[in-house]
């Protein structure tokens, strides 16, 4: 070798042949597929290939919805809208969720971590109603019977962590209609039926809290920490799997003021977060200790700033 001469080192990731990376690629979490679109150009297109996306991970980053069209059968048509960026992405799934039985009526009621809680009817019996916790990307599904509230069009929710195991909870609640005002109703909460994937039964739960703990039907709901959380008009509200940990979580705002909006909670860099919308500003607040209620102001802006969002 001559003096002063550099042995080329090899690059043996580049040499990769397209079908051997999306075999690799394809037995990875959908995060680590993203970070591989950013260390080779080459890489990036073989993973936004449409014939190479049905075979890595998808994400369900985006909303269902429905549309009604006389003219057209079936009338009613399910949707996907993805917002996971990326130029040219479709779910590789198909959003009327083919793969699941024949059913009379499937209806979304919740959505965690990538799993879907549908309630469902065969039509032999219109009171025979049970769930189905299904994966849109993989087409897996599994049945849930219902219980002997599942017919009185409970509030239901889902509970799932994959970094954790892979079972997941279902959460029915069964509530008391209270009226809050002449357009606003909450249901206040007597007792929640809670469904184990692992034991295969569900389990009955009176309220632990004893006080007035209520629930909005269209409220979002977060599995964080082995527990379920949603938000009311001043509470935090927490319940464990085992239905005998309930725990309440004081939102870092006044009194609940006059035509403010719904508090909505979230989980961002495994914090839980907390929209807070009055009638003067919308302020975002994340939970930096629990055991002490010690939220965090992190962002802030006044409601007129806003005013394109309402239009």
């Amino acid at each position: 070798m001559a003096l002063g001469s550099k042995k080329k080192k090899r690059d043996a990731a580049s040499e990769l042949t397209d079908d051997l990376l999306v075999e690799i690629l394809s037995r990875v979490p959908y995060r680590t597929t993203c970070c591989c679109k950013c260390v080779y150009r080459r890489w990036r297109d073989v993973v936004s290939h449409p014939d190479h996306r049905k075979k890595l991970p998808q994400t369900l980053a985006g909303f269902f919805y429905e549309t009604e069209d006389k003219g057209r059968f079936p009338r009613k048509a399910r949707h996907f809208t993805s917002v996971s960026g990326g130029y040219a992405y479709h779910p590789c799934f198909d959003p009327s969720l083919s793969f699941l039985p024949k059913y009379k009526s499937l209806d979304i009621l919740d959505c965690c971590n990538g799993l879907l809680l549908c309630h469902c009817s065969k039509g032999t019996d219109p009171n025979a109603l049970h769930y189905v916790v299904c994966n849109p990307a993989t087409g897996k599904w599994v049945a849930v019977p219902g219980t002997c509230w599942s017919g009185n069009g409970p509030i239901t929710r889902l509970g799932f962590d994959p970094a954790v195991s892979s079972q997941f909870y279902v959460f029915e609640f069964i509530t008391v209609c209270v009226p809050k005002d002449d357009t606003y109703y909450n249901h206040r909460i007597n007792a929640v039926w809670i469904y184990s994937h692992n034991t295969g039964d569900w389990s009955y739960n009176v309220n632990g809290l004893g006080n007035d703990i209520r629930i909005h039907v269209g409220s979002k709901s977060i599995f964080f920490s082995g527990m379920l959380h949603w938000a009311t008009d001043n509470l935090v509200v927490a319940i464990g799997v085992q239905g005998d940990d309930w725990r309440t979580i004081r939102i870092p705002t006044p009194p609940y003021l006059y035509n403010a909006g719904p508090n909505d909670i979230y989980l961002s860099e495994g914090q839980l977060c907390l929209a807070n919308m009055t009638c003067l500003e919308l302020s975002i607040w994340a939970l930096e200790d629990s055991s002490t209620e010690k939220w965090a102001l992190k962002h802030n802006a006044r409601r007129s700033q806003l005013s394109f969002a309402f239009v």
